[in-house]
């Protein structure tokens, strides 16, 4: 694990992000490889999150969870 305090430059978070996003590896993975904690690459991806959902959006997803569960019984 990186000492506490330690900054990780915002290319190597950019890097670890993208890696993420592109290949089928998971947080555990990444954050293993990168001696970081798992929790610290959550926390960059709730910093990333922006935006807000349209309630077309919503109520789409809320349809869709209604067929899916009609589906199940």
């Amino acid at each position: 694990m990186a000492k506490k305090g330690f900054r990780i430059a915002n290319e190597v978070k950019q890097q670890i992000l993208d890696r993420l996003q592109r290949e089928n590896i998971s947080v555990k993975q990444l954050a293993g490889e990168h001696g970081i904690a798992e929790g610290t690459i959550y926390k960059w991806l709730s910093k990333k999150t922006t935006g807000t959902v349209s309630r077309g959006e919503y109520l789409k997803v809320i349809k869709e969870n209604k067929q899916l569960k009609e589906l199940l019984g």
